[in-house]
């Protein structure tokens, strides 16, 4: 029996986690005190996923930058994958909050969208 300790990261409570697992299957998770802390420990040991977040160009923005991110959780594994799929990236304004910038990073089926608006430069046609 393998014991595995994690502080959740599911709310902000950060409580302190013991899993037992048995042959790759998690058989208990205690010290939660909530159900997102059971959720994300079985999620963490079994197949782990992150929200990746970076920033892309804007052509003709009032910014020159715009942050993005998954729409959803990816696999830990590929997140080197999506930062590359990223690199590159430009996009035209105007961007909104929600815009998809790139479809199916990495072939993992989630988009990548913007978290921010930026508008165009003023004076600029």
């Amino acid at each position: 029996m393998e014991q595995r300790e994690l502080i959740c990261i599911g709310c902000p409570l950060g409580c302190a986690l013991t899993v037992q697992m048995n042959q790759g299957e998690v058989i208990s998770v205690s010290g939660n005190t909530c159900k997102r802390g059971d959720t994300y420990a079985r999620k963490e040991c079994v197949n782990p996923t992150r929200i990746v977040t970076s920033t892309v160009k804007v052509t003709g923005g009032e910014l020159a930058m715009v942050s993005v991110k998954t729409r959803e959780d990816v696999p830990k594994s590929q997140i080197q994958a999506c930062m590359r799929a990223l690199r590159g990236v430009s996009v035209p304004v105007p961007v909104h909050c929600g815009d998809v910038i790139l479809e199916n990073v990495a072939e993992t089926g989630v988009d990548i969208i913007a978290t921010k608006t930026v508008e165009k430069r003023e004076g600029v046609l």
